[in-house]
C-alpha cells in the first residue's frame, strides 16, 4: 500500500526517482497497477532496450488497456525495421481499440513513406473528425522528412491553432518510437481529461514529457489535471515552461487563468483575461473567456461588453451559443430589450438546442411577454429533454402565467423532487399550490425554498408564508 501510494505521488510531483523505486517493489511483489507499466515501457524506449519494450507492450496489451498494446509494439517495429503494421493487426469490432489502431496505422504510413496509402488514410480520418492533434503530429513526420509542403498543406487555414503550428514546425520530428509513444500517450491523455483529477492522465503525461520533453501538449494536459487535483503551485510552475514562441503558448496563457480562478483568485484570473483579450491580435476566444469570468462574478453588464468583443471577432457574429451568452449577460444586467435579439438569434441558429428554448421562453415568461409563443418555446425544449428540472419547471411556470394550474402542479411537483434544494422551483410550486387553493402546502413549499434562499428571498419567501400571494 504504501509503494503503490509512493509510486502515484511520485509521478504526480514528478518526482519519477521515486516512482521507479516504488514500482521495482511493486513488480517484485507482482502487484503493480495495470498502467504502472507506461511508465516502465517509457524507460525501456529511453534506454533503447528492445526485447523489454516489446515484453512490457504485450503485459500491457493483456490488461485494461489492451488496444495500447498494439500500438506500442508497432511504434517499436517502425524503430528497428520490424513490420509495424503486421503489430497493429486487422481490423477489430472494439470501436475504442479500432480508433486508435487507424490513427497509429496513418501515422505509421508517413513514417514507413507509403505516402499515397497515408493521405488516403489521412483524409478518412479527417472526414470521420479527427482533429487538430492527428494533423500536428502527421505534419511533424513529413517535415521531420524534409517534405514541408505536405507538411504545411495538413496544418492549410486560418485557424489561429492550427497557423501556429503550422509557424512552428521547424525540423518536424523523427519517426521513432519515443514520438510515436509520446504522441500516442498525449492523445489518449487528451481524451480521458475531464471535470475530475485522473491519475491516469498524470502518469500518461508525464510519461509523454520523458520520451519528448517538448511536448507542450502533454505539459498543458498535465498542468490542468494537476490544478484539478489541487495542485496550482505545480502547474503554473508546468506551464511557465511553455515559451512564448511555442504554437502552445496562447493555450498555457488559457490554462493559468482557469487555473486562477479554479484555485480561488478570480480577481487575478480576470485581470489576466482582460489583458489576454486586449492583446493585439486576440481572438473571440480571448473574449469569451472573459466575459465567463465576468459572469462568475455577477458583472454582467462587463459580460455584455466581452460577449459583443467576441462577436466582432468571430465570422458571422458568433454561433448560438454566444448570442445566448450576450443575450442572457444583458438580460441579468437589467437590460432585456436589448438582450432579446440576441436571445432570439440563439434560438434560430439552433432551433433544436433546449438550453436556448428554455432560456428564451423563461425570460418570456417573468415578463409576462408573448407568452403562446413562451409555451410553445418550452414545450419542445421538455419533449427534447424531458427529465430536466429546469426546463420542467420553466413549462409549469408558464402554464402557471397563463391560468393553466391544473396541467402546471404535477410539472412543478416533479421538478421539486428532481431538485428539492431549488430555491425558485419550490416558489414556484408554492405559488402554483396557492393558486389552486392548497394554502398548507403553499407555505409548506414557501419554507422549504427559504432554506436555501439568500437574504434578500429569504425576506420575500417570509412575507408569502405569511400573508400569501397578494395579488
Amino acid at each position: 500500500m504504501i509503494a503503490i501510494r509512493a509510486f502515484r505521488e511520485g509521478v504526480s510531483v514528478g518526482d519519477l526517482a521515486l516512482a521507479r523505486r516504488a514500482l521495482a517493489v511493486l513488480e517484485a511483489s507482482k502487484v503493480a497497477p495495470a498502467d504502472a507499466a507506461l511508465l516502465r515501457f517509457a524507460d525501456q524506449v529511453a534506454a533503447r532496450d528492445w526485447d523489454g519494450a516489446r515484453a512490457t507492450a504485450t503485459r500491457v496489451g493483456q490488461g485494461p488497456l489492451d488496444f495500447v498494446g498494439p500500438v506500442l509494439r508497432a511504434w517499436i517495429a517502425v524503430e528497428t525495421g520490424g513490420d509495424a503494421l503486421a503489430e497493429l493487426g486487422s481490423e477489430t469490432d472494439n470501436a475504442i481499440e479500432r480508433r486508435y489502431s487507424a490513427e497509429a496505422r496513418a501515422l505509421i504510413l508517413v513514417a514507413i513513406k507509403r505516402d499515397a496509402e497515408a493521405n488516403a488514410a489521412l483524409r478518412l480520418l479527417l472526414a470521420q473528425g479527427g482533429g487538430l492533434e492527428m494533423r500536428i503530429a502527421a505534419a511533424r513526420l513529413y517535415a521531420g522528412r524534409g517534405d514541408m509542403g505536405t507538411a504545411r498543406a495538413l496544418l492549410a487555414g486560418d485557424d489561429p491553432a492550427a497557423r501556429a503550428q503550422r509557424e512552428a514546425l521547424g525540423r518536424g520530428a523523427k519517426p521513432t518510437a519515443a514520438f510515436g509513444t509520446s504522441t500516442l500517450f498525449t492523445r489518449l491523455a487528451g481524451d480521458l481529461s475531464g471535470d475530475e483529477p485522473s491519475p491516469l492522465v498524470v502518469l500518461l503525461t508525464r510519461t509523454a514529457l520523458l520520451l519528448e520533453p517538448g511536448n507542450d501538449r502533454a505539459r498543458l494536459l498535465l498542468a490542468d489535471a494537476l490544478s484539478r487535483d489541487g495542485d496550482g503551485r505545480r502547474a503554473v510552475a508546468l506551464l511557465d515552461g511553455i515559451k512564448s514562441r511555442s504554437p502552445y503558448a496562447g493555450e498555457a496563457e488559457r490554462e493559468r487563468i482557469e487555473i486562477l480562478d479554479r484555485t480561488g483568485d478570480g480577481t487575478a484570473a480576470i485581470a489576466l483575461a482582460t489583458r489576454r483579450s486586449a492583446a493585439k491580435g486576440a481572438g473571440g476566444d480571448a473574449a469569451r473567456q472573459l466575459g465567463d469570468l465576468l459572469v462568475s462574478a455577477d458583472r454582467y453588464a462587463e459580460a455584455a461588453d466581452a460577449y459583443a468583443a467576441a462577436m466582432a471577432r468571430e465570422p458571422g457574429g458568433g454561433d448560438w451559443v454566444l448570442n445566448l451568452q450576450r443575450g442572457g449577460a444583458l438580460e441579468q444586467a437589467g437590460r432585456f430589450e436589448e438582450g432579446l435579439p440576441y436571445l432570439r438569434r440563439a434560438v434560430e441558429l439552433a432551433p433544436d438546442e433546449p438550453v436556448a428554448l428554455n432560456y428564451l421562453g423563461y425570460a418570456l415568461v417573468e415578463r409576462g411577454l408573448d407568452l403562446p409563443e413562451a409555451q410553445g418555446l418550452l414545450e419542445k425544449a421538455r419533449r427534447m429533454k424531458p427529465d430536466d428540472a429546469s426546463i420542467t419547471d420553466s413549462l409549469g411556470w408558464a402554464y402557471v402565467r397563463r391560468g393553466q394550474v391544473a396541467k402546471a402542479l404535477p410539472l412543478l411537483e416533479q421538478a421539486a423532487a428532481a431538485q428539492p434544494g431549488d430555491v425558485e422551483i419550490n416558489e414556484h410550486l408554492g405559488d402554483a399550490y396557492w393558486a389552486s387553493g392548497r394554502r398548507y402546502e403553499a407555505r409548506y413549499a414557501w419554507r422549504a425554498a427559504s432554506v436555501h434562499a439568500d437574504a434578500a428571498d429569504k425576506t420575500r419567501l417570509a412575507a408569502k408564508v405569511e400573508r400569501g400571494v397578494v395579488d
